[in-house]
């Protein structure tokens, strides 16, 4: 073993002859890629930060032919340890490669490089008329590369999709260096295997995204949204219902429990959320007549359900104002002090109310809190287990509540996750979340695209 890693350091400092300026052996440059948001961290033996899909091509080929691990990632907001370099080798980050190629507004088209921050992005489009709807809640922060390797969502998932929606065509390298182009340009495309889709959402193990192209919508002219304070989550969870049963399809849905609107309205001065036991957001966009006719519709429909207050946004400024708020839940819970576990679980839709209900039961039968917040129009529930990890203990207990949470979710027909992915963080329920053959599937996959297992190993394949 000792000698194997021996080898593995010789191969990294021949490599970095080979690739200079873009592979770093310094100890302070691998302590910053050795995790992302999430609780694990391991040191890579070496960092690459290629420039080109070229020098990412060289990388992959060295690595196979040496059979080194290599971690790719993009800008680490990750929040399940999926780019955690478990056994080593190389993390490369594909940082450096943030050119947006292309924007097309005829035909409804962009060429971008994985590290195109997905906030900016999404502004460059609007200017250009055009709409990019998927949209994290850290979008700020995150990469369109990352997004696209874990398939994230956002609120407005629920009426455009998730970002495999808008994934046309990928530019991929894979793991033995080999370069190839997938899917096209063009808005309908059978000419083969859906290939591109199969990297997206693969988290690193099939290969590296160096390039992708990302469809584009017409950009709604107008939005309104409803922020709604309501006395219990049963209320709030009927309103969301009644919305959907009178033929709405709002952009986007989000439920928040008291516990996450206690901890908001302390980190955000907010005075509406003080004493709210659960809130809604309901936003509508389109031509500004019909929105304006329909939000007002459904403010009489959230209305039958008395909440506490009910507050109207027009226009895209006081919509971002109710969202900033929105944004602020997760910061907001880890400004109690306690270790936020964050589960991204997701529930058929006409499960919602069971599952706010076996929420609380948690509640009561572990002695944590447990905080639901997120995307409620398509059952996507951010749960987040709240520990106190200085109480004796407190780890055992977490993991009897999570265990428990999954066992729900599977029960019921849910998914362990959402749009975080799998990572380290999920791997423990892997098993029980999928069949033996969907994981046999997914090993024969694995085998054939990447024979050494050198992409991202240590994960859930």
């Amino acid at each position: 073993m000792l000698l194997n890693v021996v080898k593995i350091q010789m191969s990294l400092r021949q490599l970095k002859k080979i690739l200079p300026g873009e592979i770093f052996l310094e100890p302070a440059t691998l302590a910053k890629y050795s995790g992302d948001k999430w609780l694990a961290v391991h040191q890579p033996d070496a960092v690459a930060l290629p420039r080109s899909t070229k020098s990412v091509s060289k990388i992959l080929q060295f690595a196979h032919e040496n059979e080194i691990p290599v971690t790719p990632r993009g800008a680490g907001h990750g929040y399940v340890g999926g780019c955690v370099p478990v056994r080593g080798g190389i993390a490369l980050s594909t940082e450096r490669m943030k050119k947006i190629l292309e924007i097309n507004p005829a035909d409804f088209v962009a060429v971008v490089q994985p590290a195109v921050n997905t906030g900016e992005f999404q502004a460059a489009v609007e200017k250009c008329g055009r709409f990019y709807p998927p949209d994290p809640a850290s979008r700020a922060d995150n990469s369109l590369g990352g997004n696209i390797a874990t398939n994230a969502g956002g609120p407005r998932c629920l009426k455009y999709g998730v970002t495999r929606d808008y994934v046309l065509g990928l530019e991929v390298v894979l793991a033995d260096g080999k370069i190839v182009r997938l899917g096209g340009r063009t808005h309908k495309n059978k000419a083969g295997f859906d290939l591109h889709r199969l990297f997206v959402g693969s988290e690193g193990l099939l290969g590296v995204i160096t390039e992708a192209t990302l469809k584009l919508l017409p950009l709604p002219p107008f939005r309104a949204n409803l922020a709604v304070g309501f006395n219990s989550m049963n209320a709030a969870v009927r309103a969301l219902q009644s919305i959907f049963a009178a033929g709405f399809l709002p952009c986007a849905a989000e439920l928040a429990d008291e516990f996450t609107l206690a901890a908001a309205a302390k980190r955000t001065r907010s005075k509406r959320l003080l004493g709210c036991k659960a809130h809604l957001i309901c936003e509508l966009d389109g031509q500004e007549n019909s929105v304006r006719h329909e939000i007002a519709a459904v403010e009489k429909i959230v209305r039958q359900q008395r909440p506490l207050f009910v507050e109207r946004g027009f226009g895209n400024e006081q919509c971002e104002a109710v969202w900033q708020i929105r944004r602020e839940f997760s910061y907001a819970l880890r400004d109690t002090g306690l270790t936020k576990l964050n589960e991204d679980i997701v529930v058929p839709r006409g499960r919602l109310e069971a599952f706010f209900k076996f929420a609380a039961t948690l509640q009561k039968k572990y002695g944590l809190q447990v905080a639901c917040f997120g995307h409620a129009g398509d059952g996507n529930i951010h749960t987040n287990v709240m520990v106190d990890y200085e109480q004796p203990g407190a780890k055992a207990c977490a993991g009897k509540c999570l265990d428990e949470l999954f066992r729900w979710v599977i029960a019921s027909g849910g998914s362990i996750t959402g749009e975080h992915g799998i990572g380290l963080a999920k791997k423990r329920w892997w098993p029980q979340a999928v069949s033996s053959e969907s994981q046999e599937l997914h090993r024969t996959i694995k085998a054939a695209l990447d024979p050494h297992g050198i992409l991202n190993p240590g994960k859930f394949v």
